[in-house]
């Protein structure tokens, strides 16, 4: 099995930065790519960032791509959102997600497994 671990959210000022880390854990060798989605209270879990493994091509939500970043470090099975500019619409739980099938992977359902989640909270 596969763990994932979110680190680095928290509470911030408008404006202000953060860098969110995953690490994978466990039987990863099937990974194809790992993302990143938020859930802020009262709306669906949304897309995000997604990194694919191979090549490490990287792609983002349309509203997403000026002040997300996302990176990875291979060798330490850990992917990155740096987060810009935070606004307080940015507030939400942020969760790292692995896929290693087949499916769109801007979409939560392509992904197995799951890591618990580091809330972001962006005051005014």
């Amino acid at each position: 099995q596969v763990q994932l671990v979110e680190s680095g959210g928290g509470l911030v000022q408008a404006g202000g930065s953060l860098r969110l880390s995953c690490t994978a854990s466990g039987r990863t060798f099937s990974t194809n790519a790992m993302g990143w989605f938020r859930q802020a209270p009262g709306k669906e879990r949304e897309f995000v960032a997604g990194i694919r493994w191979g090549g490490g091509n990287t792609y983002y939500a349309d509203s997403m791509e000026d002040r997300f970043t996302i990176s990875r470090d291979n060798a330490k099975n850990t992917v990155y959102l740096q987060i810009n500019t935070l606004k307080p619409e940015d507030t939400a739980v942020y969760y790292c997600a692995l896929r290693d099938g087949y499916g769109n992977s801007r979409l939560a359902a392509a992904y197995r497994y799951w890591g618990q989640g580091t809330q972001v909270t962006v005051s005014s």
